[in-house]
């Protein structure tokens, strides 16, 4: 099948394409033309008028949980994966605290084969120690010949000093980055963020030096071992200063952010709305405020949802005894669009390395290409649409989120990626006739 994508703005600064209101030519899925086309070349396309959209490499989110295996009825690896594309995704790394965890060559394998006919590639992160327990290194080897493209305890730190440092020791032989939650477990029985909103409220605390101090030592080992870690979902203001000072002295650090740790604040759980209750939790407007200056100075790298679906039955509970996490690939596109482009947070060629390029920079993944002859993979995005939050029509298998009727300006109007194209709620095979 030949499509013409029509009156579209091409963007990818990573290759310096800033082209407006141009022709793409696909020919089963595979960069045929871009510019002026021939009459020949526009015989038996299928045209879309894509006026006031860009196309820009397809993003990329680092951090979801798709649940499977073990919890089917929070999220499968298709639902997850019809959710990335309907968020504007074609490509996503999944977490390892699956039951049982990604700790062997089976289960990695078991996921990759799930998600090998979607248009959304799926690249698991494996756990770093057997079972996430802290205890024993995972086998590193046989889980990178596999596919893992980073290790993580995902949903606690690596447990000791001295693990963390095999951890780095043997990751480093293959060059992939030690992802971690960064929360001192002695100090993370908590609820919410530590301040005068828990107190008035009577929740039990989570104080912010509990990621700081994770934080600090990571940093001081990946310096120390010469290995490469990434901070999930950062979300305090002394954290973003210490990768901040890592960087400048040359520690091989990189960080991520979620959309609701740049947009909520813990007043908002005066509400006590389960589905404001994450970990790391909602902090104070002075945190988001040095994650936006982090953002804008290049101190956090990647923008990433923390997928994290949960039945509505376990959201229903009381605020401190409900399991944390929202969900989130649908709305990233929108949130980061209106939050940091409309408000002039940052610039577009910014959003796109965050949402795209830095996210396969810190996985070793190749970046998708604008070239003739090249397969397509492509997020077309329109900035200004503007719409209303719905999660009756999520394409999520959970509802869980807090953003639930706002409003929003910017969405994903398609994904094209591995000769398939997701569009207007359907997907197109682009190899047929």
């Amino acid at each position: 099948m030949k499509i013409l994508l029509k009156n579209v703005d091409i963007i990818h600064p990573e290759d310096k394409l800033d082209i407006k209101g141009t022709t793409v030519l696909l020919d089963k899925g595979i960069i045929s033309k871009i510019g002026e086309l021939t009459r020949d070349d526009k015989a038996d396309a299928k045209e879309f008028d894509f006026s006031g959209k860009i196309i820009v490499p397809g993003f990329f989110d680092m951090h979801v949980h798709l649940r499977e295996p073990g919890r089917e009825d929070e999220e499968t690896v298709i639902t997850g994966c019809n959710s990335a594309a309907s968020g504007g995704f074609t490509g996503i790394a999944c977490m390892p605290n699956t039951e049982p965890a990604i700790d062997t060559a089976e289960v990695l394998k078991f996921i990759k084969g799930k998600s090998s006919n979607h248009l959304v590639e799926v690249f698991p992160v494996a756990a770093a120690t057997l079972g996430r327990k802290g205890e024993i290194i995972s086998p590193m080897a046989e889980l990178v010949e596999a596919g893992a493209v980073a290790f993580s305890d995902d949903g606690a730190a690596i447990k000791t000093s001295s693990v963390l440092k095999r951890a780095f020791e043997y990751s480093g032989m293959y060059n992939t980055p030690i992802i971690e939650h960064c929360e001192d477990e002695s100090l993370s029985d908590g609820a919410m963020n530590e301040g005068i909103n828990s107190t008035l409220l009577g929740l039990p605390p989570l104080p912010s030096v509990s990621e700081d101090i994770i934080v600090s030592r990571d940093i001081l080992m990946a310096d120390y071992t010469g290995g490469r870690i990434h901070i999930a979902h950062i979300s305090t203001k002394n954290s973003v200063n210490l990768v901040r000072e890592a960087k400048k002295r040359g520690v091989k650090v990189t960080a991520e952010v979620t959309p609701h740790h740049f947009t909520l604040t813990d007043d908002l759980i005066k509400s006590y709305d389960t589905n404001l209750k994450m970990s790391p939790p909602l902090r104070t407007q002075e945190d988001v405020n040095a994650i936006i200056k982090g953002l804008k100075d290049g101190t956090i790298d990647c923008i990433a949802s923390d997928h994290a679906p949960h039945s509505i039955e376990e959201k229903e509970s009381e605020f401190q005894y409900a399991p944390n996490g929202i969900v989130g690939l649908e709305t990233i596109v929108g949130l980061s669009f209106s939050e940091l482009i409309h408000k002039n947070k940052i610039s577009l060629g910014d959003l796109i390395y965050k949402l795209s390029i830095n996210p396969r920079k810190i996985l070793n993944l190749p970046i998708p290409k604008f070239e003739v002859g090249s397969s397509a993979n492509f997020s077309i995005i329109d900035p200004n649409y503007v719409w209303t939050v719905d999660i009756l029509k999520f394409r999520s298998k959970s509802k869980n989120s807090p953003f639930d009727k706002r409003l929003l300006t910017g969405k994903s109007f398609a994904v094209i990626n591995k000769q398939k194209m997701f569009f207007d709620g359907q997907l197109i095979d682009l190899t047929s006739v």
